[in-house]
């Protein structure tokens, strides 16, 4: 009770300059506590990104990875139309460009 007294004692007393400067204080308080949560927040979602991208890198991994096996068992298994699918699929690559060639002249 005597250090309430004293307090309000206290802020009767203060200058006008004193109270600017409390008010100074808790405002820049108040924007320092703000700026932690806005980074907080920003660090937050910068992780969940960074999971996610780790979690389709690893996804698209593994199926490059079944797909590369697949080919190599289809290859192992049926060579002859492999390579000619191969050919097939060279010819028309050879194609593509040489029409694309032919339109920018």
């Amino acid at each position: 009770m005597i250090e309430h007294r004293q307090s309000r004692e206290a802020q009767a007393n203060a200058s006008p300059s004193d109270s600017s400067v409390s008010a100074g204080s808790r405002v820049f308080d108040s924007t320092r506590e703000l700026a932690a949560l806005a980074l907080e927040r920003a660090a937050d979602k910068m992780r969940d990104l960074r999971e996610g991208v780790a979690e389709t890198a690893n996804t698209a991994q593994r199926k490059v990875h079944d797909y590369a096996g697949a080919s190599a068992r289809y290859i192992a298994d049926q060579p002859v139309r492999a390579a000619l699918i191969a050919a097939g699929i060279g010819a028309l690559v050879m194609a593509a460009i040489l029409v694309s060639r032919r339109r920018h002249h």
